[in-house]
């Protein structure tokens, strides 16, 4: 799980063209990452980078093009570049005295707040330029707080590590899977289904996760699949702290887990984890009033080819169509999601384990600009279910 990129800190620098972006990378990863030339677009695709930084643990460092190229070509790089801030965590806005602050900054600093995606700007190359005090008083009379280095000599590099690392552990509610939900010496039973979506050999990460999780937290672990569930709690000397099921398997698993074991799904799990709970619990209000015509988004963050029995394309369908016979359902796949979305009445998501949740957020975020109700798989399965109120029970404190 500590190599997966998705679960790592996402780290995007942007500026313009020139101001030592590419420098600056290579000063934070003590490695020469990024091409370094005084010829300014040198950097056109963006420059990625997974690795451990000291303070602030995993990492993917992303180089982007200058936002300032003025060619056709210069359009492209841009959107490439916007691409990247929809799953930066942290974005790190890199300036220098000679091209000093324009309408460029000012664009980018409007769509960081936009997205809430928490900034740090950093003044580079004030080993040339110590004395210019301009940037400083702009900086300051626009109320941004600022680091100073000079990524060439490594001058204030250890001083900015810090700032991201306190800035890292603001940006998430949770930082597990499970947290406060599962205790020391608590039981916990994961349902797992093997199905032919899942690849030979392996099981999914959220399961891998909450194994992880457990394991960390000297909880017990019992990992069933559900044809073997009924027997599993009947051989146990106590009862579980709660089960976590495939939000497919629902239907089965409600009718053996006693009603005073909490019972919650991976898919409701990752929904607080990546997501916005309390969002997409509102969202399945919307889904109950579908009617004929309506436009539903299924987002869907993986690529797999659909199955016979697929979770999008066939299953959860079905759940809509009983609601309305008549809905409309479109797709997105992966990292593609449509720009044009005012014409969906809700769009539901999968547990997005395939994306990082900054993504997640972002998808969520264009939803919330055109007043567009978002729900997750778990919920819907939960809902067709009619145990939505007891899978959300692990978190009722938060929903309050």
């Amino acid at each position: 799980m500590g190599s997966n990129n998705l679960e790592r800190l996402n780290i995007g620098i942007f500026g313009r063209r020139n101001v030592g972006k590419s420098s600056l990378i290579n000063a934070l990863t003590l490695q020469d990452i990024a091409i370094v030339s005084p010829i300014p677009g040198t950097t056109r695709d963006p420059v990625q980078k997974s690795m451990e930084i000291h303070s602030l643990g995993p990492c993917v460092i992303w180089d982007t093009a200058g936002l300032d190229d003025p060619t056709e070509l210069g359009e492209i790089v841009k959107r490439k570049t916007e691409k990247v801030i929809e799953r930066t965590d942290i974005a790190l806005l890199v300036l220098d005295f000679e091209h000093g602050w324009d309408r460029y900054e000012d664009e980018i600093i409007k769509e960081l707040e936009k997205r809430k995606i928490p900034f740090i700007t950093v003044i580079n190359k004030i080993d040339l330029n110590g004395s210019n005090t301009y940037l400083r008083e702009v900086l300051a009379s626009k109320n941004i707080d600022f680091s100073e280095v000079s990524a060439l000599r490594k001058t204030g590099i250890d001083e900015l590590r810090e700032k991201i690392s306190k800035k890292a552990k603001e940006i998430r509610s949770v930082t597990k899977l499970l947290e406060g939900i599962v205790k020391e010496d608590d039981l916990v039973i994961l349902v797992v289904s093997i199905d032919p979506e899942t690849p030979v050999g392996r099981i999914k990460l959220p399961q891998v996760q909450a194994i992880r999780e457990c394991l960390d937290t000297h909880a017990y672990t019992l990992v069933v699949r559900d044809s073997e569930l009924e027997k599993a709690l009947s051989s146990l000397s106590r009862k579980p702290a709660i089960v976590v099921t495939d939000s497919q398997l629902f239907e089965k698993v409600k009718t053996l887990v006693p009603e005073d074991v909490m019972l919650t799904s991976f898919s409701i799990l990752y929904a607080r984890y990546k997501g916005d709970l309390r969002i997409f619990v509102e969202g399945i209000d919307a889904v109950k009033k579908l009617k004929d015509g309506d436009r539903v988004l299924i987002a869907e963050s993986c690529t797999h080819h659909p199955i016979e029995d697929d979770v999008a394309t066939v299953k959860i369908p079905r759940i809509l169509k009983r609601i309305s016979e008549n809905i409309m359902i479109e797709y997105s796949h992966g990292r593609d999601f449509p720009e044009d979305i005012a014409k969906f009445k809700v769009i539901i998501h999968c547990g997005g384990c395939m994306i990082t949740r900054r993504e997640v957020f972002s998808r969520i975020g264009k939803a919330k600009e055109k007043g567009i109700p978002v729900t997750n798989y778990g919920m819907i399965f939960a809902m067709d279910s009619g145990i939505l109120e007891r899978a959300l029970e692990p978190f009722k404190s938060q929903l309050i």
